[in-house]
């Protein structure tokens, strides 16, 4: 993996929430996790906005009553 040294000024606060959102066990863990969920997140913004949205969506609980008609089930 390409990496970069860079120094920066993270509050303190913000990044022990990282941390502790994340899982992460060190401070290059979580910054890593945070831009990688960051990246991935405006990557399905733009998907979104290519493709539009969908009213027929199921509801969760047409999406169980489906699930429970199943055979097998």
């Amino acid at each position: 993996m390409d990496s970069m040294k860079t120094t920066v000024d993270i509050p303190e606060k913000e990044l022990a929430e990282a941390i502790r959102h994340s899982g992460a066990r060190t401070k290059k863990e979580a910054i890593v996790t945070a831009i990688g969920e960051y990246n991935r997140r405006r990557r399905l913004e733009m998907l979104v906005s290519r493709f539009g949205k969908s009213k027929s969506f199921m509801t969760q609980n047409e999406l169980r009553r489906m699930r429970a008609d199943e055979p097998g089930r």
